[in-house]
């Protein structure tokens, strides 16, 4: 009987390490995905405000997600948990965020995303009850410190991929702001999607933050006499790199991330978050001809020994990855 039981427990332990695992990865996925949102839309960002970018990415997402939906199993309080978090995650955060991109060069934006994996933890660790151990706040440091030698390293030029526009402090300080923000949608998704379907989660969030888009960008420039969202004179790489935004950056991620965080903790996912200003500042190296030197190696190297400690620490708080 008490073999039985034995092998039971450890047959149901190696099946969460598993679904830990599988966590990871999406997570991962999902930070490799979003390393392309600052170059999508720095593009787009040369036909039209980051306004209206914003909200055709979000138009494009919800096209892409409404296949996927199934009548909503919220309680009243989860509702309105779920309007919060799409209101932080989609007008204010991305707004915020890409008004600051279009002040500031990608490099520079993607600098800024570095501090996101240190915001998480500390938010999850004071809000969602989270703890990590010193190796892991070690990891997290030496990972962000990786970001930054990346960046560093890439020589970009001052305009940031033809923009024309150097770095300014303003926008800078705006993507951290953004990025503050995001905190608020990340752990109220986090808790919801121990309760429902990450997907489903993700497709109602980000349609409720669209639709509370397209009602502050119409009423915006209606009432305010602006030009409406630009339909004619976009360029085709401009209308590609917004669709791109909207269904891989935006839709495919957020269903991955969620999911992910279903079966990890969010301070040991955060060092995936690092993928996106790591792996977006490589693809502006790439693009722009820059040469990948040896502080790009060694930043690199810091991410991956990062990603390694934070995954194969035995968590201190495993009821909340493995509940």
């Amino acid at each position: 009987m008490a073999a039985g039981t034995s092998n039971l427990r450890q047959q149901q332990y190696g099946q969460k390490r598993s679904m830990a695992a599988l966590g990871y990865a999406a997570c991962a996925l999902a930070g490799a995905l979003w390393s392309t949102g600052f170059l999508f839309g720095k593009i787009a960002l040369g036909a039209m405000n980051s306004t209206h970018m914003v909200l055709y990415r979000f138009l494009f997402a919800s096209l892409a997600l409404l296949p996927v939906l199934r009548r909503p199993q919220f309680t009243r309080p989860e509702w309105a948990q779920l309007l919060a978090a799409s209101l932080l995650g989609v007008p204010v955060q991305f707004l915020t965020q890409f008004y600051g991109l279009s002040l500031t060069t990608v490099s520079h934006a993607a600098l800024m995303v570095g501090t996101m994996p240190g915001i998480l933890a500390l938010g999850a660790t004071i809000f969602a009850g989270e703890r990590l151990p010193l190796p892991g706040w070690l990891a997290l440091a030496g990972s962000s410190a990786g970001i930054v030698l990346i960046v560093l390293s890439g020589g970009h030029a001052a305009g940031g991929h033809g923009t024309g526009a150097g770095p300014t402090l303003e926008g800078d300080l705006l993507v951290v702001v953004s990025l503050l923000l995001s905190l608020g949608w990340l752990l109220w998704n986090k808790a919801l999607v121990r309760r429902h379907s990450a997907l489903q989660v993700t497709a109602w969030g980000l349609l409720a933050g669209t639709a509370m888009l397209v009602v502050w960008v119409l009423g915006r420039d209606v009432l305010g006499g602006r030009p409406l969202p630009p339909v004619r004179g976009v360029s085709a790489a401009a209308w590609w790199s917004l669709v791109a935004s909207g269904v891989l950056c935006t839709a495919a991620t957020s269903v991955l991330w969620n999911w992910g965080m279903r079966h990890v903790p969010a301070s040991r996912a955060a060092v995936f978050l690092n993928i996106e200003p790591a792996l977006g500042s490589a693809l502006g190296i790439w693009l722009l001809g820059d040469h990948l030197g040896a502080m790009a190696w060694v930043g690199g190297g810091l991410i991956l020994v990062a990603a390694v400690v934070l995954t194969r620490l035995e968590p201190g708080d495993v009821s909340l990855v493995l509940e």
